[in-house]
């Protein structure tokens, strides 16, 4: 995502149009994480719909489920950032948000299960855990204005590591158990930095949509394993 074929970057422009480009960035990751919640609401009165994604969460069907995932970012990703037409990039972030719904179904309504068996809300939780390490992290760049851009090449290691332990842990069927979420913890936070640290120091000001999309992909990886670790915990 670091191929941007901007003519001047957002660290260039003036105060004000830097701010405007921040306001556009954090209300498109807001409108994104509120169309989440509506496609994930809608999702889930579908029954087939929720049928499907969890048998697509079982054994080998898990693989086949986050190579589409995969696919379907990457296509995302590409509308968002190398294509200059703005319905175009709306079009990437809405397939995106899509994607993300749905291979969140599995998760998500294991969280709805513990709370309707007398459990407590995690899905309360985890947000709350998620938005506040998001905006502390989220606050560190802005207000240092430090370039994270160092982060890449780890973090670009930290997941293909990660992803070779799933797909390992899938064939050979053992548990990746809980430090492994605790360290998705710890990459999701340094991908935080790195996608804010873009948002200040790399992007171009047409960019906002692909910025929000880096952004909010973020997000909800740390929210995912935020919310994994609570329902490890109250499972047991």
């Amino acid at each position: 995502m670091d191929e941007f074929q901007q003519i001047v970057s957002v660290s260039s422009l003036t105060d004000e149009k830097r701010v405007a480009f921040y306001k556009k960035t954090y209300t498109h990751l807001a409108m994104a994480v509120l169309l989440f919640v509506i496609v994930e609401w809608v999702f889930f009165q579908i029954e087939p719909l929720v049928d499907f994604a969890f048998s697509m969460a079982q054994g080998w069907r898990w693989l086949v489920m986050l190579g589409g995932f995969m696919l379907a970012t990457s296509y995302a990703e590409k509308m968002a950032f190398k294509n200059h037409n703005l319905n175009q990039q709306y079009l990437g972030l809405l397939i995106y948000v899509i994607a993300q719904a749905f291979i969140f179904i599995p998760l998500i309504g294991i969280a709805m299960l513990i709370a309707e068996s007398g459990g407590t809300n995690i899905l309360s939780q985890a947000a709350v855990l998620t938005l506040s390490l998001f905006t502390g992290l989220s606050a560190i760049v802005l207000l240092t204005k430090k370039d994270f851009s160092f982060l890449k090449s780890m973090l670009s290691i930290g997941f293909f590591i990660a992803i070779g332990l799933i797909v390992a842990g899938m064939l050979f069927g053992f548990n990746l158990g809980l430090w492994f979420s605790v360290g998705m913890v710890v990459l999701a936070s340094g991908s935080i930095l790195y996608q804010t640290s873009n948002m200040v120091h790399k992007y171009s000001e047409d960019q906002f949509v692909g910025a929000s999309l880096g952004l909010f992909a973020s997000l909800m990886l740390l929210f995912w394993y935020i919310l994994s670790i609570l329902s490890r915990f109250s499972g047991d």
